[in-house]
């Protein structure tokens, strides 16, 4: 836009390389209050993904050696875990971007339901599988119909503006950690029921589906979160204002176009693969990788028995050390994320919880060598903290990198293409990563690859590279690179 002139609101051009958001409005305006009822229902919906995502996280690589997957070689574990992780985001990638593009079209709320009944279906089919392929087929269920977090976060784009972005955004991680403190809890300390409460729960149906009653509790979520955004939530997407250009049935007049046609119509595949859209989604893809890698490692590692590579934890304590990252995770985000966003920017801050990448995965071996030489003992604790305590400044790094995304969009009716189009890219490298840091993981315990640490090296320079894509970013969400 040039310097020399200063057009007026009426006489804006928007097409698909306009940004929603005028950052330059930024810190302009006072902070327009949030939509209370809307925005507790909406971080209700975000909080059951990970309840049900994260709930099997615990007890996963003991139901694949359980199921004799492996033949009884425990080094081969994190191949399957990895790969029935990865299944929800092979699936989800084939989906979502259409997903959100319908909701563009048809609305936020018809999706949303959608994808809620879908999580619920899925996670009792999870919990009565007794096979391999029971596993696969529940996960991809949760996959295909699934595309809540692209829509979830174009709704927390229409519910909030430049003023009050970053409030908004910063619950989302808020609703994201509690939901990642109680989902390891539940499937940490209810699986296997008869066993740890064989009073309330007898029977033979317990001992042979000794995994459904996490799953049945996470399915009880989603049903609640079902109800309430029936009744409760309203639709955010404005009402379609175009008028399509037809001739008149009497003397062929055509029918004048609004001139905020454009701006209110959906854009073409095409006209988001942009630079101001693709460095953001990028970057997120970046991020996307390495979290995923970082959250699929880190139950393994904690299972694994000591003597190869990891701290031979029990589901119990890792779902309740997962869970307490939550926890930490959710109040600091909620104190600390706005303000410091305010202070120094959404690019200084992703920058910097984005290379907190690094240390975590050096953390992982520095730990391994303690157990392995003096146990479990307060040096490893310690250590564990300190990777706790990286994670919640790594992820204030999503907070950012989603205000540059919605910043991106062309308009609010392609607001839902413009996520569906990051989680779609995110989706793609999560189906991916599971798998292959779990595998590189396996690998390097099986070759003795630099003494089993090898994956870890991998993603630190992994880490490296994102950081220099993350300098590609405008100075702030809504200014071109």
């Amino acid at each position: 836009m040039s310097s020399s002139a200063a057009p007026s609101d009426s006489d804006t051009v928007v097409n698909e390389r306009t940004a929603l958001l005028d950052a330059g409005q930024q810190g302009q305006k006072k902070a327009t209050p949030l939509p209370k009822l809307q925005i507790v229902i909406l971080l209700l919906a975000l909080l059951v993904e990970p309840i049900a995502s994260q709930s099997i996280y615990p007890y996963i690589n003991q139901l694949v050696s359980e199921l004799d997957i492996t033949g009884g070689d425990e080094r081969k574990v994190g191949y399957y875990a990895g790969l029935i992780e990865s299944l929800f985001f092979a699936t989800q990638a084939l989906t979502i971007l259409q997903w959100s593009r319908t909701s563009d079209r048809i609305g936020r709320k018809p999706v949303l339901l959608l994808g809620i009944f879908g999580l619920s279906l899925s996670m009792l089919c999870f919990g009565l599988s007794r096979t391999l392929l029971g596993l696969i087929f529940s996960r991809c269920i949760t996959g295909a119909l699934n595309g809540n977090i692209g829509v979830m976060k174009s709704m927390m784009g229409e519910l909030t503006d430049s003023t009050n972005m970053a409030q908004g955004f910063a619950l989302m991680p808020v609703a994201w950690s509690l939901g990642a403190t109680i989902g390891p809890m539940i499937g940490g300390t209810l699986e296997h029921p008869q066993q740890h409460f064989p009073n309330i729960f007898p029977g033979t149906f317990w001992s042979q589906f000794p995994y459904f009653l996490p799953s049945a509790v996470a399915a009880v979520f989603a049903v609640t979160c079902f109800l309430a955004i029936l009744f409760f939530l309203k639709e955010t997407l404005p009402r379609q204002r175009t008028q399509e250009k037809s001739m008149s049935a009497l003397d062929g007049e055509a029918l004048n176009v609004p001139g905020n046609a454009v701006e209110d119509s959906p854009v073409s595949i095409r006209s988001l693969f942009v630079p101001s859209i693709l460095i953001p989604v990028t970057n997120y893809g970046c991020m996307a990788t390495l979290e995923i890698a970082m959250f699929a490692l880190q139950p393994l590692f904690y299972s694994t028995p000591i003597e190869l590579g990891g701290l031979g934890f029990d589901p119990i304590t890792i779902g309740l050390w997962m869970g307490a990252f939550g926890i930490v995770n959710g109040v600091l985000q909620m104190m600390i994320f706005a303000p410091l966003v305010n202070k120094f920017g959404p690019k200084t801050v992703f920058r910097i919880c984005e290379g907190c990448f690094i240390p975590i995965f050096a953390l992982f071996p520095i730990t391994s060598i303690v157990a392995r030489q003096h146990g479990i003992n307060w040096l490893v604790w310690f250590l564990l903290t300190c990777s706790l305590l990286l994670g919640v400044f790594m992820d204030m790094a999503f907070g950012c990198i989603l205000m540059f995304i919605t910043a991106a969009a062309p308009n609010k009716r392609s607001l839902g293409a413009t996520n569906g189009l990051a989680q779609m890219t995110a989706s793609i490298v999560r189906a991916i990563g599971p798998a292959a840091s779990t595998s590189m993981f396996a690998y390097s315990v099986q070759h003795k690859l630099m003494g089993g640490y090898a994956v870890y090296t991998v993603f630190v320079i992994m880490t490296v590279f994102a950081m220099r894509i993350a300098a590609k970013l405008p100075g702030s969400p809504g200014k071109k690179a």
